[in-house]
């Protein structure tokens, strides 16, 4: 799950970007939040943002093993009234609005695998290695007003080694139309027994191999998670991004041998130009 992701953010001070306000003019993101890139600056046509963040994450899931990662970010997008397609790194997709108060989003991409090595420590040696995947993702947001200020969520992410489903309600801070502030979000996260297994079960192959207990999971309730999203632009083009998420397990989950922690954490941040 890490698709959620700063404490660091408090650095980010209202008097650092006092230049924001030059920068947001007239310009209207799709819908104004700062978890969805809208480098399109309100208009139809191209929109593109180039960039580069770094994470501080768990090795993999369940890890108590943590570390820096460096990855791309931003997007290639093409709006076309309330509507965006965009490429965004390993992900192809779409989002709509509708209504000013429904946001649908339709996405094609690739889930990372878990390999032996990710564990220094050895924790995974006998486990063996999962293969990268395709993954769908189906999402839906509901505001309670025009101005998204509260909404709701619901997410499927069906993938070739299992489904997952995210329920949650968020908050936007900040008054900006053009999807810089801030935005707060608790979710409820549910997996079926295929991805349970897949990432914190241990057959019994594995269980000889590696010298962990066999375990065999079934679906359900996988979590409780909170997620804090960051966006604010420097000038006219550069954009500061940052996103912290923590996400507890629960008892079954957190009693497996592989979960080391009974929890995940990520702060990211990096930086965007948009062109």
């Amino acid at each position: 799950m890490k698709k959620f992701t700063g404490v660091v953010l408090a650095m980010c001070t209202p008097a650092l970007f006092a230049q924001t306000a030059l920068a947001q003019d007239e310009k209207t993101a799709l819908v104004p939040l700062p978890s969805l890139e809208d480098f399109t600056r309100g208009e139809d046509g191209w929109g593109f943002g180039l960039g580069l963040g770094v994470e501080y994450e768990s090795a993999y899931e369940g890890s108590d093993e943590f570390g820096f990662e460096a990855s791309p970010a931003g997007a290639v997008q093409w709006r076309r009234g309330d509507n965006i397609f965009y490429w965004a790194g390993e992900a192809l997709g779409w989002r709509g609005l509708r209504s000013d108060t429904w946001l649908l989003q339709a996405s094609v991409g690739f889930e990372e695998g878990r390999e032996e090595s990710d564990s220094d420590d050895g924790r995974l040696d006998g486990l063996g290695d999962t293969d990268e995947g395709a993954e769908f993702v189906l999402q839906a947001r509901r505001a309670f007003d025009a101005d998204w200020r509260y909404w709701l969520d619901g997410r499927i992410v069906a993938s070739e080694n299992g489904n997952l489903g995210i329920v949650g309600v968020g908050r936007r801070f900040g008054e900006q139309k053009d999807g810089t502030g801030s935005e707060l979000s608790i979710v409820a996260v549910f997996h079926d027994s295929d991805l349970a297994n897949e990432q914190f079960g241990v057959d019994p192959s594995q269980a000889a191999a590696s010298g962990l207990s066999e375990t065999d999971l079934s679906g359900g309730f996988r979590s409780i998670g909170a997620n804090y999203n960051y966006r604010a632009y420097i000038n006219d083009n550069w954009q500061v991004f940052g996103e912290v998420l923590y996400e507890h397990y629960s008892s079954d989950i957190a009693d497996s041998p592989i979960a080391r922690n009974d929890y995940e954490a990520e702060v990211g941040v990096g930086f965007i130009y948009v062109f």
